[in-house]
């Protein structure tokens, strides 16, 4: 028997019900009493009831079971998660490219399971491990080990291209056909571990985090003009970005069928010698693909006389012409002001150090100074270089080697010529209809990317890689990337609905809706921490159901 809560006439009523089977078997229920309106039924009536089932069971009066709790665990923030990866399909998209008879592992939930962990508590895999002990993940296996989470990635690898294709296919309804800005960069990620393997990714470069040689592999991100990831690449620490951009454009068409591409990349990835190459490569598919490019600073030497020329409008743009495409320049004057006056403060801090070398020269020649160590010309010569370079300005100050006392000049007419380049954003395009400002804007959108970049280096804790194998290092980039998608796209959702709180600050806030286990007597209740309003509201925000 069990109690039952029914409505009539706008009014509630509390009822016993006793379920049976009937002729054919089937579950029906039948009212055993009538305890009357709910509102009417106070402790006061409601105990001497209680007592006397108690008694019905030889159990006193005031007989009551413990309440224990088994369990507290973090769901709010899984749960979240959870629902946005089955609403984009990812569920779906990895079980069919990973469905296999043979395997007996869940590789989609484990997978799922590393995912999440980047995104609540990002870890090593034994730390993903204990995190798992910590929150109440929906649809997980009982039992999860290392071994299982890595023989997951291992699945991840065994089927790349069905899972890319899969995952490319339920992105590919969010992106506009008739119009895609895609932007393209790479970042490098630091990387443990000295030992080789067989064709091994993990190589030495200039790592872009701390400014000098690192182990590392190099990680590129295609993105839409929205913020939305489309695809991510993995390349050796020490590829040439510009060897990455024609294999990524090739991809890119592959999986996503746009009639017209407007690339955007950096600088570091702009080689004109492979621009008739992508374009080539995308007219084969009958598509357009059109491209904004920033003409890198060693080409500025051939765009002297063309700044020179150039007369800049009020929103300081102006357009020319740069091997046989579009040039589009914009002027920040107060940009080029403070570059001017810190170039020309470090040349007149260069030049104090030298005046200074040069006095003590003049007065040890004269027998004015103290006994001691002897200054030379030529040591005046070599610390005077290595501070020149060391501030990177060699192209302004000139010693005089040749000179048998030390000295040195200030080459003005190369101060001139930096100085017609500062403030300046030189880009190329052969987009013919996007007007200056527009093409300065989708350049300026790049800066997103970068924010990407920041997010798998801060939130998702991409670096420092522990894994050796290639496969590996490549399932870590896949479950990263997989995780930024997830970033995105609630920041996207936030961002629509003009909720302030950033992903980050969504998941910590969520995160406090516990789901506990407590135990009754001989019964095991389930249930969650009462949600507030804020959570409730993030949870309209995204657009995704409540915990029930």
């Amino acid at each position: 028997m069990y109690t039952k809560i029914t409505k009539s006439g706008g009014r509630q009523y509390l009822q016993l019900v006793e379920g049976y089977r009937n002729e054919q078997g089937k579950v029906r229920h039948r009212v055993v009493a009538n305890l009357g309106r709910l509102e009417d039924l106070t402790p006061a009536k409601l105990d001497p009831l209680i007592g006397g089932l108690n008694r019905a069971l030889g159990r006193g009066e005031n007989t009551a079971y413990p309440v224990e709790i088994e369990s507290s665990k973090a769901h709010g923030n899984v749960f979240a998660l959870h629902e946005l990866w089955a609403d984009l399909g990812f569920d779906r998209a990895l079980g069919r490219a990973m469905r296999s008879g043979r395997r007996k592992l869940d590789v989609e939930a484990l997978v799922r399971a590393m995912v999440f962990n980047r995104l609540c508590d990002p870890s090593s895999k034994l730390g993903c491990l204990r995190w798992l002990e910590t929150v109440a993940m929906p649809e997980m296996p009982e039992t999860v080990t290392h071994q299982h989470l890595l023989r997951a990635m291992d699945a991840l690898m065994d089927n790349v291209d069905r899972v890319e294709a899969e995952l490319a296919r339920q992105i590919r309804p969010l992106v506009d056909r008739d119009l895609t800005v895609v932007f393209y960069d790479l970042t490098t990620v630091r990387i443990h571990g000295e030992g080789q393997v067989e064709a091994d990714i993990r190589a030495f470069g200039m790592n872009k985090e701390t400014g000098g040689i690192a182990r590392q592999f190099v990680l590129g991100v295609v993105q839409t003009a929205e913020g939305l990831p489309l695809m991510h690449t993995v390349h050796p620490g020490n590829v040439a970005e510009t060897k990455t951009l024609q294999a990524m454009l090739a991809t890119v068409l592959q999986r996503f069928p746009i009639e017209r591409v407007i690339l955007v990349a950096d600088r570091g990835l702009l080689s004109l010698d492979n621009i008739g190459a992508l374009t080539s490569l995308a007219e084969q598919g009958g598509r357009t693909l059109e491209f904004i490019l920033a003409v890198p600073a060693r080409r500025y030497s051939d765009l002297v006389e063309t700044f020179r020329d150039m007369t800049f409008d009020a929103d300081g743009l102006a357009e020319g012409r740069f091997a046989g495409h579009r040039l589009i320049v914009a002027h920040d004057p107060f940009r080029a002001a403070e570059q001017g006056e810190r170039r020309r403060a470090r040349v007149a801090e260069l030049e104090t150090m030298a005046e200074k070398m040069v006095s003590k020269l003049n007065a040890q020649d004269a027998g004015k100074t103290a006994k001691g160590r002897r200054a030379s010309d030529r040591g005046a010569y070599s610390r005077f270089t290595r501070a020149v370079a060391e501030a990177e300005m060699t192209r302004f100050l000139k010693a005089d080697l040749n000179a048998d006392r030390f000295s040195w000049s200030v080459d003005e007419d190369a101060v001139a010529q930096a100085e017609l380049f500062d403030g300046k954003l030189a880009l190329i395009t052969n987009a013919p209809d996007l007007s200056p400002t527009e093409a300065v804007a989708r350049y300026k959108g790049l800066a997103d990317i970068e924010r990407g970049f920041r997010v798998l280096k801060s939130d998702i804790e991409i670096a420092p890689v522990h894994h050796r194998l290639p496969d590996r290092i490549r399932a870590h980039a896949m479950i990263c990337f997989l995780a930024l998608v997830l970033y995105r796209v609630m920041r996207m959702r936030l961002k629509a609905k003009g909720h302030g709180a950033s992903p980050r600050t969504a998941l910590d806030l969520l995160a406090r809706i516990q789901q506990h286990v407590a135990r009754i007597g001989p019964a095991t209740k389930t249930t969650f921490t009462r949600q507030q309003p804020e959570q409730l509201d993030l949870f309209e925000a995204l657009s995704l159901k409540t915990p029930s």
